[in-house]
């Protein structure tokens, strides 16, 4: 349990952040900052704030996914239910005995809010942001899901986690994309999470390599964390990972349209990305793969109704084919692209002519 000011640093941190552009285009950073910033703004009659976090251990190593090149590496809380849908509900059992015993209202956030949990979260000594800034719990590592709960009712606080990350740099030393300037802060425009799953629009092309198999979200600095090793398993059957998530076959998601898509994962947090700007991630990944079986896939999305679909379908295809084939997908298809940034992936490929007149080159 915390108080809403306690901490005032917010103020600060959060707006420099900002300012450095290391949101990238979540601009609903920006939109409700001084909330976030402040937890009284968001509802100014909070007297106290209870942080909740419910353990969610994944069942396998996120580390031995990324090795197998022909299937989708999916971030472990994808895996499996939206944790929003079941911590939600467990706040709100939670809040309502509190308002009954106290006699005073609440209100349960669960990410969705402009809320900043982990510091919340500190401060009421669940555990502190170690150098990935995500919450470490020393019971618990860092695979802890956080509710908040605010409160009318005067409650006496907890005392606050301090630092234990000590000298190590695990968590920095292995993102694929150098996505952290500098201890404790993350530039969001060149982490793999957010280029995989906030991100609208191409991927910048000097990340995709990096992304290897990822197609959704990225554990690495999570996995490498110490403190894992005191995280026993997740006991909430509902956060159970699902084995159809766990690894699939990047050749059968390619093949997903909206309808399977939509139908493939009901209830998960992918589905709110949507089908386009996953499909854009498998491209990546089949690009990735080394796997000249898994061109064909991508040849296939190269008439794609969506251009960010098909421009990463043209990138995959010049990873894995010869320029005699490049040269025939071309004509058939890169001719009489109408997108700018699809022609330049037909352009970067194999150095192609992009202009109709010009001869085919051989």
């Amino acid at each position: 349990m915390t108080r809403p000011d306690a901490v005032p640093a917010l103020r600060e941190r959060l707006p420099a952040w900002l300012a450095a552009g290391h949101h990238g285009t979540m601009g609903w950073m920006e939109d409700r900052a001084e909330q976030r910033a402040a937890p009284s703004a968001l509802w100014e009659e909070t007297r106290s704030i209870i942080m909740l976090g419910m353990n969610a251990t994944p069942q396998h190593d996120p580390l031995d996914l990324v090795r197998l090149t022909d299937r989708g590496a999916i971030a472990a809380y994808a895996q499996r239910r939206d944790y929003h849908d079941v911590i939600k509900g467990k706040l709100k059992e939670l809040g309502g005995f509190l308002a009954a015993k106290s006699g005073e209202p609440v209100k349960v956030f669960v990410d969705t809010a402009p809320v900043m949990e982990k510091p919340l979260a500190q401060a009421a000594g669940l555990g502190w942001q170690g150098k990935h800034t995500v919450l470490i719990s020393r019971e618990h590592g860092n695979w802890l899901m956080l509710g908040a709960i605010f409160s009318r009712a005067e409650l006496e606080p907890d005392a606050p986690e301090t630092d234990h990350c000590g000298s190590c740099r695990r968590c920095l030393d292995i993102c694929p994309t150098d996505a952290f300037p500098a201890p404790y802060r993350l530039d969001a425009r060149r982490c793999i999470a957010y280029l995989t799953i906030e991100h609208h629009g191409p991927i910048p092309r000097e990340f995709r390599e990096s992304i290897g198999n990822r197609v959704f979200g990225c554990d690495d600095c999570l996995a490498v964390c110490p403190w894992n090793k005191f995280a026993g398993a997740a006991r909430e059957t509902r956060l159970a990972t699902r084995e159809d998530l766990a690894a699939p076959p990047l050749a059968e998601l390619a093949r997903l349209d909206e309808a399977g898509f939509r139908a493939r994962f009901a209830g998960t947090p992918i589905k709110r990305t949507g089908r386009d700007r996953f499909l854009r991630n498998v491209l990546i990944a089949i690009g990735n793969s080394g796997d000249a079986g898994l061109a064909e896939q991508a040849v296939v999305s190269l008439t794609d109704p969506d251009p960010v679909v098909r421009g990463a379908a043209v990138w995959a295809c010049g990873r894995l084919l010869g320029r005699a084939r490049l040269h025939d997908l071309f004509d058939a298809h890169g001719r009489g692209e109408t997108e700018a940034h699809v022609r330049e992936e037909w352009r970067a490929a194999a150095g192609l002519p992009m202009e109709a007149d010009r001869p085919r080159e051989t």
